[in-house]
């Protein structure tokens, strides 16, 4: 090419801290023609030339607010939406490919938007508000679908339902989640009328769930079994094997009639060895 881009006194000085300067500031930086764009693009694809990517990005981010300023209407910070899709340029300047024929800003804004919207699902809620591929198609199509019809009625569902290609019941269900609005967990701290007992904090307490009784619980638990254990120990080994075939064993539990007949005595004489046994076990347990 006969004009080549010089990419070696294009510094602007982009304005931190006043998303007002910057905005000015990126819109002032000039475009590119689709010969320079073609040229800076073919250095970074084939040379890995990071001064021509850093002019690429510069001198699409007017794009990048743009875009932007579309999703304002989310209630999150303009100059956060702008971060994000510029972290979105970057990255289709990392895989763009001159060679295919489309220009830079085309292939970029989707993933600008793609930032963007992954922003939004994070930050819009406490609670997120969509996780599935379809979720997230409903999540902002929804919303401009609801701006235009106001309210659903049931033809509308369908209709939207239809067009996006989803089941009527996950869109009623986005739409639920839509309408939904965060509630803090505990009550405010300058709480002190009525309307805040309705905090969740006051009506989903956990009774079995306070720490100190957990883990009483817990160590008391650890302390019987180690007990048991202990107890076991001091039994003899009939008496061991009547109580493991009588009570320990899951499937296939004996009966007095086969132990009697194992050991060779009356079924009223195991009666008497598992009594025994369990009483040993219990006064060692309680000592």
């Amino acid at each position: 090419m006969t004009n080549s881009v010089n990419l070696q006194v294009f510094r602007p000085q982009l304005p931190l801290g006043n998303l007002d300067a910057y905005i000015g500031e990126i819109n002032r930086i000039p475009l590119l023609t689709r010969e320079e764009e073609q040229e800076l693009a073919t250095r970074l694809f084939h040379q890995g030339d990071l001064q021509a990517a850093q002019r690429l990005i510069l001198s699409h981010l007017r794009y990048v607010a743009r875009v932007a300023k579309m999703y304002r209407g989310y209630g999150l910070p303009l100059g956060d939406l702008i971060q994000e899709g510029t972290v979105g340029l970057m990255k289709a300047v990392k895989r763009f490919n001159p060679d295919v024929g489309v220009r830079l800003v085309s292939f970029a804004v989707h993933w600008i938007k793609a930032e963007i919207h992954e922003y939004i699902i994070k930050n819009w809620r406490i609670v997120k508000v969509a996780t599935t591929k379809s979720q997230r198609k409903l999540f902002f199509n929804l919303r401009s679908a609801r701006k235009r019809l106001g309210w659903f009625t049931s033809e509308e569902v369908e209709a939207v339902a239809r067009d996006l290609g989803v089941k009527a019941e996950e869109v009623r269900h986005m739409e639920a989640r839509l309408n939904a609005h965060d509630l803090a967990f505990d009550l405010p701290a300058h709480a002190q009328d009525a309307e805040f007992v309705t905090a969740p904090a006051e009506y989903l307490a956990a009774m079995n769930a306070n720490p100190e009784q957990i883990w009483e619980q817990e160590n008391s638990a650890a302390w019987q079994t180690q007990k048991l254990k202990q107890g076991w120990g001091y039994l003899d080994s009939r008496s061991q094997d009547i109580l493991q075939r009588r009570w320990l064993n899951e499937d296939d539990k004996a009966t007095l009639q086969e132990l009697a007949l194992h050991y060779g005595i009356s079924q009223e004489r195991i009666r008497q060895l598992e009594t025994n046994a369990l009483k040993k076990l219990k006064e060692y347990m309680t000592e």
